[in-house]
């Protein structure tokens, strides 16, 4: 009689407590579940106290799939075809690495091409997830981010080199060896730093699945104590990718355009547009995408959007923001080279070597000897390089 009494208490405890079981084991699996399922860059970490309001990404991740494969494939086409023409005229003419900024231009175009040669994956990646293996997704992950830093750094670079050129010119002109020089050891520093930028990408880039068996390269932050080492992955890419070469941008180009305007030069009008276009260009394609990881970081400090809505929306602007971002890789070359009016006659010149015989273009490669991407004593060709 008494055993019965216990066992039917035991039975009725345990009844009582499976409710809270289940509720622990349907925690356990959310939690561990949520990253899958919100694996798209910019999307939000939801709290425990908001489980109700787990949205389903299914219509972003359609977004996605329609979006960025079509749009990256048009970047790579264009990017590739501008930057393998600075290349190919580096080649073409080898004496041209006469001035720092023929250094950094060629840096330029090489870091662009690596880094339009990671877009394939990603959308590839959009369409039918990720297949590659996770060696590879932290390959690519990491030459994305490596080929971004160095690209922004090199631009920083050639904005500094301009400033020497033009506000500075007679020191510029006495010490050009000495800069040249500078030049390649600054490259060196600037691929060192990148590689540095980019070590999170080979620690949290994973391949991880969404409830649909889905498979997509992602970065992964496992919990919340790792949330601070996310807001100091996103403050280092807005501070290197953004704040440094825009702050350095507009201090250098703001004295050029004041040395400018006291100059006595009928073609400085058409220097000025240059300057303008250049950071225009820069400042609307990084800024919208540098906003969105800004309220990333925030969200990953103090989860703020708990809407559905409100989460999907953010996380379609965060890709087209993003895209808009990549498309500065593919006007580097028209802003940095092709603008230049030697670049562009030594440019036609290989194009007409083409068809002629070796001869010709023999005679051709020994009377370009004096060509050079930028003239440190003229400020036109220093600007438009």
């Amino acid at each position: 009689m008494l055993r019965s009494r216990s066992e039917a208490s035991s039975n009725v405890s345990l009844k009582a407590e499976q409710p809270s079981v289940k509720m622990a084991n349907l925690f356990e699996h959310v939690t561990t579940t949520m990253d899958y399922d919100n694996y798209e860059e910019g999307s939000t970490s939801f709290t425990p106290e908001n489980l109700e309001t787990m949205c389903d990404k299914g219509s972003v991740r359609a977004f996605r799939g329609y979006y960025e494969p079509p749009l990256y494939w048009v970047i790579v086409i264009l990017g590739g075809m501008g930057n393998l023409l600075v290349v190919w005229i580096y080649l073409h003419f080898r004496n041209r690495l006469k001035t720092m900024t023929d250094v950094y231009l060629l840096n330029l175009a090489v870091a662009d091409l690596l880094f339009l040669g990671t877009l394939p994956f990603w959308a590839s990646d959009a369409v039918q997830g990720w297949n590659f293996g996770s060696g590879m997704c932290k390959m690519v992950s990491a030459v994305y981010k490596i080929n971004f830093f160095s690209s922004m750094l090199l631009l920083t670079c050639i904005s500094v080199d301009r400033y020497i050129a033009i506000v500075q010119a007679a020191k510029a002109q006495n010490s050009k060896r000495k800069r040249l020089f500078y030049s390649k050891v600054v490259c060196v520093g600037v691929w060192l730093l990148a590689i540095l930028l980019a070590m999170p990408e080979f620690l949290f880039a994973h391949v991880k699945y969404d409830y649909e068996g889905n498979s997509f390269c992602t970065m992964v932050y496992m919990n919340n104590q790792n949330n601070r080492i996310k807001i100091l992955v996103l403050s280092l890419q807005i501070c290197m990718g953004f704040c440094l070469p825009f702050l350095v941008m507009f201090f250098c180009y703001f004295v050029i355009i004041r040395t400018l305007l006291q100059a006595r030069n009928f073609e400085k009008h058409k220097a000025l547009r240059v300057i303008l276009v250049v950071v225009a260009v820069f400042v609307l394609s990084q800024l919208p995408y540098n906003s969105v990881l800004v309220v990333e970081a925030v969200q990953a400090a103090n989860t703020t959007m708990t809407d559905c809505d409100e989460v999907r929306n953010f996380d379609i602007v965060s890709q087209v923001m993003k895209s808009l971002a990549y498309i500065h890789s593919c006007l580097n070359p028209f802003l940095y080279a092709f603008i230049g009016v030697r670049f562009r006659k030594d440019l036609v010149k290989v194009f007409q070597a083409c068809t002629c015989s070796q001869g010709k273009l023999t005679k051709l490669q020994g009377g370009s000897k004096r060509s050079s991407v930028m003239s440190d004593t003229e400020t036109t060709r220093a600007l438009s390089l």
